[in-house]
Order: structure tokens, then sequence, then C-alpha cells
């Protein structure tokens, strides 16, 4: 199974960004991006940006995460 992840880029440098989710950050290539920058968010799969994406859309999709960490916790 794959998964992909939106991401939000905190600097870029050449082809390489630090991107950030849930605090935790990490180096990933944006090579398939033109001019990516710093306060976008990203699709992030297998260490590449593969897509920008809509900031709301990237809200909403976080807001799904952490209801699903918080269901997976409620469960044991």
């Amino acid at each position: 199974m794959c998964l992909a992840v939106p991401m939000k880029i905190i600097a870029v440098e050449g082809e390489k960004a630090r991107v950030s989710l849930g605090g935790l950050a990490q180096e990933i290539d944006v090579r398939f991006l033109s001019n990516p920058r710093p306060g976008e968010y990203v699709i992030v799969h297998a260490g590449f940006a593969i897509e920008r994406l809509d900031p709301g859309e990237a809200e909403k999709t976080l807001a799904l995460f952490r209801e699903m960490e918080l269901l997976d916790k409620a469960n044991g």
C-alpha cells in the first residue's frame, strides 16, 4: 500500500526542501515542482513532492489524520 501525505514547505534550497508535519521535519526532493515556495502545502510520496495542494484541502486531510489518530488511541 502507498500513502501520500500533505506536508508544509518550511525552506527550499535547490531541488531539496525541508517540510513539516505534526512537528516533525524532513528533507524531500522537489524537482517535480516548478518554483516551490515556503508556506506551500505539497503531497509527499516516497520522499518526493509530487503535487501542490490547496491549503484548505491540506487542512481537511490533516484534520482527518488527527481524527484517525484519536480513534486509534481510544481503541487501544
